[in-house]
């Protein structure tokens, strides 16, 4: 195929050449109506380029196939037989996958390190979860993906599984062995969905972790924003084999997807796919390189501890993207997220992800000399300034054992059963109705249908009073919790 092309970008060009006048949305049409004030900020040419693929990139009857070719293309590129484009992100791209696989009171294998937009999924179409508990690092304080010994065992609990969703790599670049669980759940004869948010850019340089269609695995759901060249929500379906029928994806993007997409989307995960394939191996060469030399000089540093190839162990994780720069910072004396909040305020460098231990920085393409010394220079000041921040009542983090709750009740029946609100010193024992998620990365420690129990309410309780953001529950401050009501 040629990839010199980007269908999408072509029909905008070939819009703003012919001078279409639009009488249908988007309402400020083509710029015409923007805000000068809002123009001077984000730029006329968002306005521009801001047209529906209906009567705008294409004509009524999409004759043109416009999207269709771009997609064709993305699946070229990356190995795929299909491609399919989402413009509401990865947290819609995961529910459709879903949907697509199991339906209402059938059961799913959920890794259960889940961002919040898979147990969302759960809620979204009653699908009964039957979780596969991640690897816990203990030294680390950290939760690798399950390996394929334990995909088994839960396939052979529940042979009735309608397939596998894996999350791979982590928020923190740990990877799954993905090859090894695609041959057990093809075993079972059921597919693997994989999760694969954070790694767009897998396929374009063989110095990264495998790539989710490269390990066989049958859905591979990729959000091209996190760590490629597209803008936010950008988001990207990969299909092989069987076992997923592209109908029923269709459809169910169609269910829960807007009619509305971006052009603006389309457009950038045409021109990123496009870039790839001509330049992404010597780009991301570069930044593989980059993210080497910036790891070595901050593990030089006091109170610093990156982490590297050293996490990757036979049964507990498989591979490790190195392009995530993930540092322990509790040798300082201070959390990730008082490291990252003291970043922002005296260096203006916002880390992608901060927790109780650590932060992350993540290295792409689009880094060059100058971020690298920004990044550089900024952790240097903080291992000379951590003294400085102020102490914080310490997170009480809890035992691997703490976190595997009891599931109760189906998430769906809980999330929209009766309801009680009880102070936090009451909630253990009670069945949550909610799901409660420290942010980032948002996986949840509480999911709806589950057990509160007295560790987990300690672990958020003193996570809040540290400053742990927690947007999802009903307070978020967890001095009461929601929880199924009592007959």
């Amino acid at each position: 195929m040629d990839h010199s092309r980007v269908p999408v970008l072509e029909a905008l060009q070939e819009f703003r050449r012919r001078g279409d006048v639009v009488f249908g949305p988007p309402g400020h049409k083509q710029g015409r109506g923007a805000d000068p004030r809002v123009a001077d900020i984000v730029g006329i040419d968002v306005f521009r380029s801001d047209v529906l693929s209906l009567n705008g990139l294409d004509d009524r009857r999409q004759s043109q196939g416009v999207l269709g070719q771009a997609q064709d293309l993305m699946a070229d590129a990356v190995g795929a037989e299909q491609a399919f484009f989402s413009t509401c992100g990865s947290s819609l791209s995961v529910k459709t996958a879903m949907l697509a696989v199991a339906g209402p009171g059938e059961k799913l294998l959920l890794s259960r390190n889940a961002h919040k937009s898979v147990i969302a999924a759960v809620v979204v179409n009653g699908v009964e979860p039957i979780w596969v508990h991640p690897k816990f690092d203990a030294e680390r304080h950290l939760a690798h993906p399950p390996e394929p010994d334990d995909v088994r065992r839960r396939l052979r609990e529940h042979p009735d599984a309608k397939g596998m969703l894996l999350i791979t790599p982590t928020d923190w670049g740990t990877c799954a062995d993905v090859a090894g669980v695609a041959r057990v759940c093809h075993e079972f004869d059921v597919p693997l969905i994989v999760d694969e948010a954070w790694g767009a850019h897998l396929p374009f340089h063989p110095g990264l972790p495998a790539w989710g269609m490269d390990a066989e695995a049958d859905l591979v759901v990729t959000s091209v924003h996190k760590m490629g060249g597209a803008i936010e929500q950008s988001s990207v379906f990969h299909l092989q084999y069987d076992r997923v029928s592209p109908e029923a994806l269709k459809q169910r993007e169609d269910l829960l997807g807007t009619t509305s997409a971006s052009s603006l989307v389309y457009a950038t995960l045409d021109g990123w796919r496009r870039q790839m394939v001509e330049q992404g191996h010597g780009l991301l060469e570069a930044a593989l390189q980059r993210a080497e030399r910036v790891r070595t000089a901050a593990g030089d540093l006091p109170g610093l501890r990156p982490m590297g190839r050293e996490v990757v162990k036979e049964g507990l994780v498989a591979d490790f993207d190195p392009l995530k720069i993930v540092i322990d910072v509790r040798e300082l004396g201070v959390s990730g997220m008082q490291a990252a909040e003291w970043l922002r305020a005296h260096r203006h460098v916002d880390v992608g992800g901060s927790d109780t231990c650590r932060i992350s920085a993540s290295i792409t393409h689009a880094d060059d000399d100058e971020t690298e010394e920004v990044l550089l220079s900024a952790l240097r000041a903080l291992a000379a300034g951590a003294d400085s921040i102020e102490k914080r009542p310490p997170v009480h983090l809890p035992g691997p054992s703490d976190l595997e709750l009891e599931q109760a009740l189906l998430p769906r029946d809980a999330f929209f059963a009766p309801v009680d609100h009880v102070p936090a010193e009451r909630a253990a024992g009670r069945i949550a109705a909610e799901t409660v998620s420290p942010y980032p990365p948002g996986v949840p420690v509480v999911a709806p249908g589950e057990v509160i129990t007295d560790e987990v309410v300690e672990y958020l309780r003193s996570g809040v009073e540290h400053g742990v953001l927690i947007t999802d529950a009903a307070d978020p401050s967890v001095k009461t919790f929601r929880v199924v009501a009592r007959d």
